[in-house]
């Protein structure tokens, strides 16, 4: 199963250079196909295979020998290792059910994570590079995610998990929402809409991911902020894209949100 996810990933990371790089441009990711950016030739087949066509090439253009930025294969080899990582961590849940409608839900749910997964590279990525989250990208993750998930729980009967889902979509977009009111120009409303879609797949996995994974973003924000105002790279006024630092804060949620919060909470005396 790691093998299939780690495949797929790369594949999925291939075409995540596509969307990063036409996206923002309001290009269609379908057409035209790729070419180089220099001498115009069409990308071959062979020179399309994830990471290897990069490393054979050199890094190079094989016609034109214009340079290959590394970020091309770095992209599909992140993709691939948090599909990886994805599939380790609830793979099992897919195995180990007991009937096939469980097996179909802990599919859907490992589809919806890896989804995520996928929008979350790319998210990440055009925030750094344009500071922008669009609309293209985090709109059409509610009813793929949210579909995703309602027919997890009909299938399983969890539905307290969509209840929590649900509380942290309105939580967590209603919180950034009046952020964003309270303080112009200090959130985007590209940030309220993915704090719903995260809030929405945090609660779902439990109110320990949502908890880490919400103030993971700020903490880790916070500090990269404060990093680049003491060294001199940024000023008060100097606008950093947050979009990243809230999609690694509900990863860490996703990953380790339950663990994490246990462990504060005991080690307050509060559990």
């Amino acid at each position: 199963m790691t093998t299939v996810g780690g495949t797929i990933g790369l594949a999925i990371g291939s075409f995540l250079n596509v969307v990063v790089h036409r996206v923002p441009a309001g290009v269609s990711v379908a057409a035209p196909a790729s070419t180089c950016p220099r001498c115009g030739h069409p990308i071959r087949a062979r020179d399309n295979v994830p990471v290897l066509s990069w490393l054979l090439l050199r890094g190079r253009c094989r016609d034109c020998a214009l340079p290959i930025s590394v970020r091309y294969p770095l992209v599909e080899l992140v993709t691939a290792l948090l599909f990886v990582a994805v599939v380790v961590r609830f793979g099992p849940t897919v195995v180990s059910a007991a009937a096939p409608r469980l097996v179909v839900a802990a599919v859907l749910v490992l589809g919806a994570l890896l989804y995520l997964v996928s929008i979350s590279v790319a998210l990440a990525l055009i925030d750094l590079d344009v500071h922008r989250l669009p609309n293209a990208l985090v709109l059409p993750a509610y009813p793929v995610i949210g579909a995703l998930l309602v027919a997890a729980s009909a299938l399983d009967g969890d539905w307290p998990a969509l209840g929590r889902a649900l509380v942290g979509l309105v939580g967590l977009g209603g919180g950034y929402l009046l952020l964003a009111l309270a303080v112009p120009g200090g959130m985007g409303l590209g940030d309220v809409k993915l704090a719903g879609v995260l809030g929405f797949v945090l609660a779902y996995l439990g109110w320990g991911p949502l908890t880490v994974g919400a103030f993971g973003a700020f903490v880790l924000g916070g500090t990269f902020a404060i990093g680049l105002l003491t060294t001199g790279r940024a000023k008060r006024r100097t606008g950093i894209p947050f979009g990243p630092w809230m999609l690694v804060g509900a990863w860490i949620g996703v990953f380790a949100g339950e663990a994490v919060l246990g462990g504060y909470l005991q080690f307050t005396g509060l559990a």
